[in-house]
């Protein structure tokens, strides 16, 4: 398994053949509901050239940090994309013709090598929830679990072990809201309880941000931390936070037993 970090919740896993990318936004500026008084981020370092033969993206959420229209308006509207309800809307709306929409525990096979379950992910909102998702390769039974937000009640119910984990390790956090992205502790007890081979640290990355809401967000915990928390518990995880832009080898063993 290779994996690229291009900052933020963006990734491109190559996998069984295939390549992934999740939840794309990899050009121009991040804003929320054209609200750039409340927060607008752009990179420091534009992206050269987009990710090319893509077989697959899976988006969990329709919010713009993970399914950024003018990111998806420049790939080809032939990829075939999974997406959470939300995120289908925003990606039939931009013209995808190939869309497959997952709802928590439905699932979906690619190629007959990858099949991709939905999992409970983040609360947005008093009552819609969005993905997480867990992928497993059809001839070793590798697994990997991405969900952005740090929500992961549907995995902890759905496998008792993974190989790949691909979440938040900091907690953010706003007054009288509480955490938005829930890292730290909950990184800990995912570990503790899934003991994967790798987990990989989403983070928001290099980039010139303004607006309101970064008088409010505080973060809470790093990558150094949250990997001597694993040393102290005695867990063999890896714990990673990858160069933007490098496709790196995980360095994987046999598949975990689910």
């Amino acid at each position: 398994m290779r994996v690229t970090w291009f900052e933020a919740n963006t990734w491109l896993v190559e996998w069984a053949g295939l390549r992934l990318l999740f939840d794309p936004w990899l050009v121009g500026p991040l804003v929320f509901g054209q609200l750039d008084w409340l927060f607008k981020a752009e990179r420091r370092r534009p992206i050269g050239e987009l990710p090319t033969r893509l077989d697959a993206i899976v988006i969990t959420q329709g919010l713009e940090d993970h399914c950024h229209p003018l990111t998806l308006s420049r790939l080809d509207r032939g990829i075939p994309v999974v997406a959470s309800p939300s995120a289908a809307q925003v990606v039939q709306g931009l013209g995808y013709t190939q869309v497959t929409t997952l709802r928590h525990g439905e699932q979906t096979v690619l190629a007959d090598r990858l099949t991709i379950q939905a999992l409970p992910g983040a609360p947005v909102g008093p009552t819609q929830v969005e993905n997480g998702y867990l992928l497993r390769e059809a001839g070793t039974g590798q697994t990997l679990y991405y969900e952005p937000h740090g929500y992961h009640q549907g995995v902890l119910a759905a496998v008792n072990s993974v190989d790949v984990v691909i979440a938040p390790v900091i907690d953010l956090t706003l007054p009288l809201v509480g955490a938005i992205i829930r890292g730290n502790q909950v990184a800990v007890q995912l570990a503790q309880q899934l003991h994967p081979q790798v987990m990989l640290s989403t983070a928001m990355g290099d980039y010139e941000a303004s607006g309101w809401l970064l008088k409010l967000i505080q973060a809470k915990g790093d990558i150094a931390s949250f990997q001597a928390q694993l040393k102290a518990l005695g867990l063999t995880t890896q714990a990673l936070e990858l160069p933007p832009g490098a496709a790196v080898e995980l360095p994987l063993k046999s598949p975990a037993n689910c």
